[in-house]
């Protein structure tokens, strides 16, 4: 029980009130990609305690809503370090798009295909990447191989002429989709292509002088998310 006779606390009581007060927010920020927004804050006793945690946001809730239509973009950082004044640093670990989405994009009577694939860019990061590519109606099982090879070599051959930061910034914004679209319209003209998920197997450098992610206008957001101690993002689908 909290407390005995006579109204006095037990230890117990104590040591819990004790802990907590112990406790100290850190508020977590973005990489510099990402123009080092606030992604949230977490509570812990001790720094290194944050170190390893993992929080989870949306490309538009990361712009502060200028990114009108990507709510369904996910993405994912781990803290990396603990800087002064309890500012937690974290990296980009990957990106997922919503299951439903995904769903939608591959409606009756069309063609979906899918393939994992790792490559590795111009400074030697690897990102292991699952593309999917929707066609109008159903395609031969033929011609769907052939998409998805050229698919998995453009994707290879594009990543190795980008850093790591590029890379990301066009996988985010679409660009990356566009081209694979024109480089499979030789085959067939296929009605979208993107990336389904991503998962950074290195670190990703900072850029001392190349353009950020979000556009300049971005404000953190207003009432950030907290992050649990076990907090961790949703397994990314198959």
């Amino acid at each position: 029980m909290a407390e005995e006779e006579g109204g006095k606390k037990t230890p117990l009581a104590r040591t819990v009130k004790d802990k907590w007060r112990s406790k100290h927010w850190f508020q977590v920020k973005a990489p510099s990609l990402f123009q080092r927004v606030t992604l949230g804050e977490t509570m812990a006793s001790e720094p290194e305690q944050v170190v390893g945690r993992q929080l989870e946001t949306t490309l538009q809730e990361l712009s502060g809503g200028s990114d009108i239509g990507k709510a369904h973009v996910k993405l994912r950082f781990a803290i990396e370090r603990v800087s002064g004044d309890n500012v937690a640093e974290s990296r980009f670990v990957g990106h997922e798009l919503t299951s439903d989405y995904v769903r939608r994009l591959a409606r009756r009577k069309r063609s979906k295909i899918d393939t994992t694939l790792t490559v590795t860019t111009k400074d030697g990061v690897q990102i292991i990447l699952k593309p999917v590519a929707v066609g109008e109606q159903r395609l031969q099982a033929n011609l769907r191989t052939q998409l998805r090879h050229k698919l998995r070599s453009i994707l290879i051959e594009e990543a190795a002429k980008r850093t790591a930061p590029e890379f990301v910034r066009e996988m985010l914004q679409g660009e990356l989709g566009r081209l694979m679209a024109n480089g499979l319209r030789t085959l067939y003209p296929l009605k979208k292509i993107e990336i389904r998920s991503s998962e950074v197997l290195g670190m990703i450098a900072d850029e001392a002088e190349a353009p950020e992610l979000a556009p300049e206008s971005i404000e953190p957001p207003a009432a950030p998310p907290t992050v649990g101690p076990e907090a961790a993002p949703e397994a990314v689908g198959a």
